[in-house]
């Protein structure tokens, strides 16, 4: 990154800034560096990582969630991780809770088989991705947004998945997903 493309981000920086590129090449050190300077000239940040593998925890020492997490001793600056695995646990328990003690354990079982597979990982992840950019209310407490993406093709796929998903919602006849229902992704059509 150029010093004018660098002045220039922290002079006017938009919103949401992404870091992307292949792996290796510094984008947790640039969304970092780019975060703590934000940050320190007074604005609100959060910095997310979208790479399953990140490494934000080890950066600030600080354990990250998949919630916003204040960052012990910089101040205004939060960060967090989005982990598909921990994204579609908490989908799939959300699915499961209200019916635990009104279906039999057999049935809790399909369904929680049928929620397994890699399509709900991956769009429980999205799904977290997308409450970033698409809700306002989710970000309400934050200026700026700086994601440091996974490596190229893990992100390319995350930004292709809302035309994925709209095409998907379009053409199915059947009334369900891999997520369940279809009412569900549905309503929320207008964030992705």
């Amino acid at each position: 990154m150029s010093a004018s493309v660098l002045d220039g981000v922290l002079s006017a920086p938009p919103r949401h800034l992404f870091f992307t590129g292949k792996g290796g090449v510094g984008k947790t050190s640039l969304a970092s560096a780019i975060a703590l300077s934000l940050a320190d000239s007074g604005r609100r940040v959060l910095l997310v990582s979208t790479d399953p593998a990140s490494n934000l925890d080890e950066v600030f020492g600080s354990p990250l969630r998949g919630e916003p997490t204040a960052i012990p001793g910089i101040a205004r600056l939060s960060a967090m991780n989005i982990d598909p695995e921990e994204a579609a646990r908490a989908y799939r328990e959300k699915i499961l809770s209200p019916l635990r003690g009104q279906l039999p354990e057999s049935a809790l079982s399909s369904i929680e088989e049928q929620l397994s597979g890699a399509c709900t990982t991956e769009i429980a992840a999205f799904d977290e991705f997308a409450r970033l950019i698409g809700d306002p209310a989710t970000t309400k407490d934050f200026d700026h947004i700086v994601f440091d993406t996974a490596p190229t093709g893990h992100t390319l796929r995350l930004m292709l998945l809302p035309r994925a998903w709209s095409s998907f919602l379009d053409a199915n006849t059947t009334g369900t997903s891999c997520l369940g229902p279809l009412a569900g992704l549905d309503a929320r059509r207008g964030i992705y």
